[in-house]
């Protein structure tokens, strides 16, 4: 079915090209909009309940509005002819997925601590992490690599994969905006505590399944590299409670156990020292080879999260 096909070639892209930073992108696009649009209700809205009305329309206008765009340009390119749609499809669903650049990104930091070159390992995780880096030592940077590996692991492969899958280009642009809004307002701070309220509970609910799915791959991963899968489950069933979202401790669990390691507690956030549970807590210190065996480990589960999404889309193939 084509629609199976363009998931695989989609990875395929992405894991050898990632996210070109000269390439026009959707993800910008969508930045781009939230950030105005933030501005915008802003203005009219100060209240609490007039921010949280706010967060609701925003949430309804981007998600909506992105989601109505790439409907309305897949059904404008199959009116011209089916090959242009199969193409914007393929365009749609590999700007969904952020494994390739993620785990290069990762690298990057990575080889930076490998150059003893930590200031450097420190300005570069900060493009990929929302903690403070500069308080970070060797260890903290390991652990943070780890943990934004594992994360997004579910944020930017298992679940664009799974919208991909059961609901084609569109469902996944979807969740993108979803994903993206939460990103950028959806915190708990008292600058998006009200206008953020309905993004991270969006991204909350349909994030849940896919998280779940996320530490299921980490686990099924671990015997291909050697790695202690009972332990990952063991991690991620008794940990999976130990963040603020209902979805993020479920990888990083995962992860935290097949690795033997200790991830979450204490970060700075803005300059203010928050004090998060320990996930794992029995686990070691994040080493170097934990810290390299971590994108291995999220390559080898990627792989087997495309086959399948590639086998559902087969399976289904409504929308080829």
């Amino acid at each position: 079915m084509i629609g199976a096909w363009i998931i695989a070639i989609a990875a395929v892209a992405d894991a050898s090209l990632g996210d070109p930073p000269s390439w026009p992108h959707m993800v910008r696009y969508m930045g781009r909009s939230i950030a105005w649009l933030e501005g915008q209700l802003r203005s009219v809205a100060s209240s609490p309940f007039g921010l949280r009305m706010a967060g609701l329309l925003l949430v309804l206008l981007v998600v909506g509005g992105f989601s109505l765009a790439a409907g309305l340009a897949l059904w404008l390119a199959g009116a011209v002819a089916a090959p242009l749609a199969w193409l914007l499809s393929l365009l749609l669903s590999w700007q969904c997925l952020s494994a390739g650049q993620l785990w290069r990104e990762a690298h990057s930091v990575l080889a930076a601590l490998d150059g003893h070159e930590l200031e450097l390992a420190r300005k570069r995780l900060s493009m990929i992490v929302g903690r403070d880096t500069k308080y970070l030592d060797l260890r903290g940077v390991r652990r943070a690599v780890v943990e934004t590996v594992a994360e997004n692991f579910n944020d930017g492969v298992v679940a664009p994969l799974l919208y991909l899958a059961l609901l084609g280009p569109v469902g996944a642009v979807a969740y993108k905006a979803v994903n993206t809004l939460d990103s950028m307002v959806g915190y708990r701070d008292e600058r998006y505590r009200d206008l953020g309220w309905a993004a991270a509970r969006l991204d909350d609910l349909v994030g849940w399944v896919p998280a779940r799915f996320s530490a299921l791959l980490l686990v099924a991963a671990c015997p291909l590299l050697g790695l202690d899968a009972g332990e990952a489950w063991r991690a991620a069933l008794r940990d999976h409670g130990a963040h603020k979202s209902p979805n993020s401790a479920w990888p990083e669990a995962a992860a935290a156990g097949a690795l033997g390691v200790r991830l979450g507690g204490p970060n700075y956030y803005h300059g203010q020292l928050v004090d998060k549970p320990w996930i794992n807590p029995a686990g070691g210190p994040t080493g170097e080879a934990q810290a390299a065996q971590c994108v291995r480990l999220m390559q080898v589960a990627t792989v087997l999260a495309v086959g399948g999404a590639f086998s559902a889309a087969w399976g289904l193939g409504w929308w080829s």
